[in-house]
């Protein structure tokens, strides 16, 4: 509980229990995680709205990064390089696991450098990559059907 307490702190964010238990799903989890996923694994102890601005929250403080999907659901994993409040530093790559549908942020995987015609100004860029993730594949494909 330690950890929590110093990530929330080191943030500045207050320790609510709300605050606390979100984190520690992200801790425990290897994958970035839905709002539904979530609400589904706090149970109902929580509102969605309480949710929601917690998941904000983090954002905004540079906890946790936002990843946009192509089935249209936002993805929140934890911010691992120095990220803060004023700026978001995400220059790394997404996977989505077409077979378990879990999406991993891949920071040890190089990114080019993107040159931009003359007078455009990067400010965000997001790299998505699908296929399937190193868990899936030593599954056996009857398995993989029914996760």
């Amino acid at each position: 509980m330690n950890k929590l307490h110093q990530l929330l702190e080191a943030y500045g964010l207050r320790k609510t229990k709300c605050r606390i238990e979100v984190l520690q799903l992200f801790l425990e989890h290897r994958h970035a995680l839905a709002h539904a996923a979530i609400e589904q694994q706090l149970g109902p102890q929580f509102d969605r709205v309480t949710l929601y601005r917690t998941l904000h929250s983090f954002k905004e403080h540079g906890l946790l990064h936002s990843i946009p999907s192509t089935d249209g659901i936002t993805r929140y994993a934890l911010c691992q390089q120095a990220c803060n409040k004023h700026r978001h530093q995400h220059d790394h790559i997404h996977f989505s696991c077409t077979a378990c549908g879990h999406t991993y942020c891949l920071n040890e995987v190089y990114v080019p450098t993107l040159r931009m015609p003359e007078g455009y100004q990067v400010e965000e860029f997001r790299f998505c990559v699908q296929g399937v993730c190193d868990k899936c594949v030593l599954q056996p494909k009857e398995q993989l059907v029914s996760a």
